[in-house]
């Protein structure tokens, strides 16, 4: 494994950086035109509002635990649960949010790779 080549990014704990809200932690990789946001989110952290993003598509992989989410009308109370392999989109200006995070098994966390088009410069 060439770990020197500047195109390749791997798994790698100290990367990951706490955020303003406890239990969340992500690792940010930006290209030109696109970002890629690997979370790890404890199970049971809350700290999701419902929001949306009018510049920015997103879309979402869940990789371990799940996602309890509301996505799409802001006033609907309809919630989605999804697993591991699981994905979402969320279009230019799709609310989403209000989130709760369930906790795989081996590390009680959430992993998520959301991907936003074109890259955020709101954070």
């Amino acid at each position: 494994m060439n770990l020197t080549n500047q195109y390749c990014y791997f798994f790698d704990e100290a990367e990951f950086k706490e955020t303003d809200r406890p239990g969340f932690r992500r690792r940010v990789v930006t290209g030109d035109n696109l970002q890629l946001w690997f979370w790890r989110i404890k199970g049971g952290s809350r700290g999701s509002y419902m929001h949306q993003h009018v510049e920015n598509e997103q879309l979402g992989v869940i990789m371990r635990g799940q996602l309890d989410f509301r996505i799409g009308d802001k006033e609907s109370e309809e919630r989605v649960v999804l697993g591991e392999g699981e994905i979402y989109l969320a279009p230019k200006s799709i609310w989403h949010g209000d989130s709760i995070f369930v906790g795989d098994k081996e590390y009680d966390e959430v992993w998520i790779l959301d991907v936003f088009a074109p890259v955020r410069t709101d954070v």
